[in-house]
């Protein structure tokens, strides 16, 4: 499995431990930045990871900035993805199990890396339920993209 991963520089050193994490994990990752703690745009970097998944070019993506909201608001502007703020375990299983989400989105402020770490390797191996009433609730989620985002199936 392939894993986009992506910061600002705020979230950089919670992104460093991730992408080693996912190394020692068995997982192949490609790094949309940033690549260190220098000021920068958030946007540029959540775009890019998103793209990468949306395409296909990575399975899921995972997204690091001080709180994780800023990411993930410009994550899901992107036709395709599903992109969680998770702040725990908990929350992390169930947006796989029920929303199939496809990107993580984290906040590195206050947040300890052992506890970021638990809440990737649930979001990375908890699968979608496919149980039909999370499907019907997905495809209302792609009705809304194509309604408002212009997205052709």
């Amino acid at each position: 499995m392939k894993i986009a991963i992506a910061c600002d520089h705020g979230g950089f050193a919670l992104k460093c431990a991730i992408a080693a994490y996912l190394k020692e994990a068995g997982y192949e990752t490609a790094d949309f930045g940033t690549l260190s703690e220098d000021s920068c745009d958030y946007p540029d970097f959540a775009l890019a990871a998103a793209e990468a998944v949306a395409a296909g070019e990575c399975d899921m993506g995972i997204l690091v900035c001080t709180t994780g909201i800023g990411m993930s608001i410009a994550a899901n502007k992107v036709r395709g993805i599903r992109c969680a703020l998770c702040k725990d375990e908990r929350c992390a299983g169930m947006t796989r199990l029920h929303n199939d989400a496809n990107m993580l989105a984290l906040g590195a402020y206050g947040e300890s890396e052992e506890h970021a770490l638990a809440i990737v390797k649930t979001f990375l191996t908890t699968p979608f339920s496919k149980e039909e009433r999370h499907v019907r609730r997905v495809g209302k989620i792609s009705a809304i993209e194509r309604k408002y985002l212009g997205w052709k199936e």
